[in-house]
Formats: structure tokens, sequence, C-alpha cells
């Protein structure tokens, strides 16, 4: 079982390009960044962890530049999104951004994407709340128009693009007969009917956070993907920000899950685990036991 990491990098934390050398270094499979653009200060919606909303949530670095940093001091060591907030990103830029990332990492990049949780974060996207699923499909669907091998076009319900010229492609190379042109794409969420439709629609597989659960819902979802007509054997499921311990890593394994993303933790400001990175080593020390 690949064991890879995540962890909140803020301005106030451990720098990239640290945290990845000490990652590959000890053996970890990856780096995975989660995104919020801001937090607005006046908030209806509940922080899905409870409140009061830890701190780092308002202090993330733009993931696609932190894990660009990562990649580049490494040669192995997997970076990912976990998650992407499609729906609040310009489809043309985003596809550009994903594309270079996994071109320059040589095909390293898991493309973890989601819907969201924050209303008033996506409001200020312009982001109608009710639509974001639908949108963050469609958006999709616009972005593998750009990574296809020869100029497509793309008429959605939300946007469209011209045939075009756009480089790099995504490193990965698909069968033929494959459409999910791009990186390894996972989408995260709670497990339901419209999620797991979703996954079957236009993803590689599942990253549910915390990973409970899924002696019940893995065989869920694995009748919506084969009744959708994918391929059983090619089913990802990836639990994310799990707290790790033996007898949950051999669950996993029972399950025929093959990578973990486990959560290190994110220092305080002003403690000795904060910019130096104290905390999170001691823990990779500790987790190095699982790998």
């Amino acid at each position: 079982m690949r064991i890879a990491t995540t962890v909140f990098l803020t301005d106030e934390s451990v720098r990239p390009a640290r945290l990845a050398q000490e990652l590959e270094q000890r053996g970890f499979a990856g780096l995975y960044l989660p995104e919020h653009t801001h937090i607005p200060v006046s908030r209806d919606t509940p922080a899905p962890m409870g409140e009061p909303l830890p701190r780092q949530y308002g202090r993330t670095l733009d993931p696609f530049v932190a894990l660009a940093q990562a990649a580049a001091v490494t040669e192995q060591l997997g970076v990912g999104t976990g998650i992407t907030l499609v729906a609040q990103h310009d489809p043309v830029s985003l596809a550009k951004r994903v594309a270079s990332l996994d071109h320059l990492s040589d095909g390293r990049l898991t493309f973890g994407i989601g819907y969201g949780w924050n209303v008033e974060e996506a409001a200020d996207h312009n982001v109608s709340w009710s639509d974001r699923r639908d949108l963050v499909q469609d958006r999709m669907a616009l972005m593998r128009a750009l990574w296809t091998p020869e100029p497509t076009a793309y008429q959605g319900r939300f946007g469209s693009v011209r045939a075009s010229l756009a480089h790099p492609k995504p490193a990965r190379r698909r069968s033929p007969a494959d459409p999910l042109t791009g990186p390894r794409t996972l989408i995260g969420g709670a497990a339901g009917p419209k999620l797991f439709a979703h996954i079957a629609a236009y993803a590689d597989g599942w990253m549910p956070t915390g990973g409970r659960g899924l002696t019940e819902a893995i065989p869920a979802l694995r009748r919506v993907w084969e009744e959708a007509g994918r391929d059983p054997a090619a089913l990802e499921v990836v639990p994310y920000a799990v707290l790790p311990s033996p007898g949950k890593l051999a669950h996993y394994a029972d399950l025929g899950i093959e990578e973990v993303v486990v959560q290190l933790p994110a220092a305080e400001p002003g403690t000795s685990g904060a910019a130096d990175g104290a905390e999170i080593l001691r823990t990779l020390d500790d987790y190095a036991q699982y790998l």
C-alpha cells in the first residue's frame, strides 16, 4: 500500500520544497494539498469539521504553485490536489495549469477535484450553489477538449471552447478507447448516488475524506461504476486525510485499497513546529512505521 500525505501549507508553515524532500527521502508516495482561495469573514456556512474554523483554512498556499515547487526538487514523489475547487476556476486557465504541472512533473500529478463546502467562498466566484456539481462536470469536459491530442471544440451548458492549439498535454498515456483524457482524476465527497454517478461518468475514482464507512460504500460505488460500463479493475479508491493506525490500514488493504493519504499536522504559528517543520517531521518519523 502506498502511503501519501496531506497538510495545510500556509505562509506560516514549512516550505513545500523542504517538506517534499523530506517525504521523498523517507519513502512516502506523495504530497496532496488542499485549496481555498479565501474564506469570507462573514460566513453562514458551518464548517464541516466544526467551529471555529481552523486558522489555516484562510492562509493556504495556492496548491499548484506549491506543488510545482515540490515537484522541482523531487524525482519520484507524487503531487496531488486534495481538492481543487473546479467550479471556482476559469476552465481554460485551469486546463493550462493542470497540464503544465503534470508535464513538468513527468506525469506525477493526481488531480483531486470536488465541489466545495463554503457557500460564501463559491458565491464570490459567481458560482450558483445549486449548479456547482453540473458546473464541475461541464468544466471537466471543456478541459479535456483542450487536453486531447488534436484540436477539439466543446460546447456545454456553462461554457465553450473553440478547437485550439493547447500545449503542453498531460503526460498520462491512456488507451485510445478511454475518453478520460488528462491526469489521474479522483473526486472527493461524501458517499451517495449522485456522487457515485459523477465518479463513474468522468473520473478514475473516489477520494473519501477520513475513510469511514467504506465497507458498505465501495460495493455500492462498484455497482454504479460497472453499470456505467467502466472496467471493474480500473476503479480507484484513495482514502484522504486519514489518521492512520495498523488496524485501519489493514482494513483498507482487505478492501483492495492501494493508496492512502494520511493527515499531517498544521502547526500553530509561534510554536516550535511551525515554520521549521519540526512537528511535521516528528509525525513523518512516526508514520514511517506504515511504509
